[in-house]
């Protein structure tokens, strides 16, 4: 009699990863949660150390300093309110929240007397802004330029003073479009010294500008 020898085979059992691969997102998911979570509560908490950075501004009522009209040349008296007040207000604001501020921003405005002149900031403000040539020499074309020009002209009379050679300062202008309130300004051609004025703020840590 013979037998015939029959072999079993077993049926390859199937490898289930799903369970696996939705524990590893799940934790992965949970990670990235937590690291965004300390990334807003970081920046909630460098926003809060700033809010009490009030910005300084430069403007008749800060001591009757005032730019000439159509001009970024700071006079002997403003030269000196920005030495013995604005750079160490400056000082002050960075020894108590240096590690909260990304940068300084320095905005000029103007009033809305019209500009006439041919602007010459596109072929020379690289050089002024290097100290490679001087404010004064630039012509502006517009009240834009204008307030731009005066901001400058602010950053390097600051920037004398060696203590700031790790800040960094940031020129920006707002020509004639707002008042001193922060509303937009009306249509105003008159010359008025009022709304010659320089804001400095300071920007934290994580925002876009």
């Amino acid at each position: 009699i013979m037998y015939r020898r029959t072999r079993t085979q077993k049926e390859p059992e199937t490898l289930n990863i799903y369970p696996a691969f939705t524990d590893l997102m799940s934790n992965a998911f949970m990670i990235l949660s937590l690291f965004l979570l300390l990334a807003l509560l970081q920046s909630q908490e460098l926003n809060r150390k700033l809010q009490s950075a009030t910005p300084i501004t430069i403007d008749e009522k800060s001591g009757n300093f005032k730019f000439k009209s159509g001009s970024a040349e700071l006079n002997p008296q403003l030269k000196n309110y920005v030495r013995v007040k604005v750079i160490p207000d400056i000082e002050k604001i960075i020894k108590e929240k240096g590690d909260a501020i990304d940068f300084i921003q320095v905005i000029g405005h103007t009033d809305g007397q019209a500009n006439n002149k041919i602007s010459t900031l596109d072929q020379k403000i690289e050089l002024a802004a290097n100290g490679k040539n001087t404010i004064e020499s630039l012509s502006p074309g517009s009240n834009a330029d204008l307030g731009l020009m005066r901001a400058l002209a602010v950053i390097q009379e600051i920037q004398k003073t060696k203590q700031f050679k790790n800040v960094k300062f940031r020129a920006y202008s707002a020509g004639q479009l707002y008042l001193s309130s922060g509303e937009l300004a009306p249509i105003n051609r008159n010359a008025d010294e009022t709304r010659r004025r320089i804001e400095i703020r300071f920007i934290p840590r994580g925002e876009t500008q």
